[in-house]
């Protein structure tokens, strides 16, 4: 009968949920829905755009003081970010490897997977790499100003967003983004349901049609705002 040593070291159950397919896709689906809540919240504080300067601006301020007197300034819009941050790493961290670990186990006769199955897999690969480098440009255009296209006014976000969308590659930029945002809010929403343990037969077309009408919602809220300036509505 062996003996256990010193040198035995078996993995924690926090790691060994990591390591485990079915742990990376929780995370994957758990994170998911952080961002999700995150959208919706930061879709319709840009739709206050439309309500003119005064509104937007105020809005602007009012999220950095949030929680005072017991909060610092900007700490709690800090403590979201920070949140926010963890969630995407954890969600690319989870989805790359899971796709490498899907490589690896599939064998060579089964190569050729289903059309749609193939086609949703390079949807969410190709526009996870979309969203991933617009968070950099949006965060360089309208957070830093290192990129924006105008004079970058700290503290005057409305016309920030003019100053943005003013311009036609700043229009494709954020369009081609809230496409592949959409695509990907369709197939993960309802890939999130499975892991949870929400999903089943009876309801899958019930959570494929929430799916598709959320994706629905938070591109066209989204696409509003560059629409609105491009028409003049916003200016």
């Amino acid at each position: 009968m062996a003996l256990a040593t010193g040198t035995d070291r078996r993995p924690s159950r926090t790691r060994a949920v990591w390591d485990s397919t079915v742990g990376k896709k929780a995370v994957m689906a758990v994170s998911g829905l952080i961002m999700l809540l995150y959208l919706v919240a930061h879709m319709i504080g840009n739709l206050k755009v439309f309500f003119g300067p005064g509104e937007f601006n105020a809005y602007g301020h009012w999220i950095r003081t949030v929680g005072e007197p017991f909060m610092h300034y900007s700490w709690t819009l800090w403590v979201i970010r920070v949140v926010l941050v963890a969630a995407v790493l954890a969600h690319a961290t989870a989805a790359y490897q899971l796709s490498r670990r899907g490589g690896r186990a599939r064998p060579a006769r089964y190569a050729r997977k289903k059309r749609g199955s193939d086609y949703a897999t390079r949807t969410m690969r190709w526009g996870g790499v979309i969203l991933a480098l617009f968070i950099v440009w949006h965060i360089l255009d309208l957070t830093t100003g290192h990129v924006h296209a105008g004079g970058f006014q700290e503290g005057r976000p409305y016309q920030n967003v003019v100053d943005s969308f003013s311009t036609w590659y700043g229009n494709v930029i954020y369009i081609v983004a809230m496409l592949a945002l959409g695509l990907h809010i369709r197939h993960g929403f309802w890939s999130a349901a499975q892991t949870l343990g929400v999903g089943g037969r009876t309801r899958d077309r019930v959570l494929k049609t929430a799916a598709g009408l959320l994706a629905l919602l938070l591109t066209a809220g989204f696409v509003a705002v560059p629409v609105g300036v491009m028409t003049g509505v916003v200016s």
